[in-house]
């Protein structure tokens, strides 16, 4: 995943779950994000919320990084949920973009291809539902040769 194969926008989406966060890690540490878009959320879901320390420990880190710390204030946004263990955001990825869930509760418009740009690993089935509905707010999925709205990872899919 690399943000040549994305178009310009201005809100960059990182979709994952379990350990698809892990190739966000370098994107999220890169100052290159913060300067090509407004705002970046990133949208991680596990079963349970032990699961999502990685992610949460991730962001936290970067925001008292002393070379990107102060690209990162207030432009990322970090939305964790879970789907079995009971906590304060439930739900799946898909679940919560498809209800509007996720862009209520953090005070967003919904996805729209001018604006919105997205990065996506997890699971086939979860790469292949999210490519629904990011097509349905108007994405097209790109490539370093043809870039468009967002792109998948597939060297962690199995």
């Amino acid at each position: 995943l690399v943000l040549d194969a994305l178009l310009p926008g201005k809100r960059l989406w990182f979709l994952a779950t379990g350990t698809g966060v892990a190739p966000f890690a370098s994107l999220m540490r890169d100052p290159e994000t913060y300067e090509k878009f407004e705002q970046v959320i990133m949208m991680h879901t596990c079963r349970e919320a032990a699961e999502l320390d990685y992610g949460r420990q991730l962001v936290e880190t970067l925001r008292d990084d002393p070379l990107i710390g102060e690209m990162v204030e207030g432009k990322l946004h970090y939305y964790p949920t879970t789907t079995r263990e009971e906590t304060a955001r439930m739900g799946r990825i898909t679940d919560n973009l498809s209800s509007g869930k996720v862009f209520a509760d953090l005070g967003l418009p919904p996805m729209d291809a001018g604006h919105d740009r997205a990065m996506v690993c997890g699971s086939m089935g979860l790469n292949l539902d999210l490519k629904e509905i990011l097509e349905g707010y108007g994405l097209r999925e790109g490539a370093n040769s043809e870039p468009a709205e967002y792109v998948v990872e597939k060297a962690f899919v199995g």
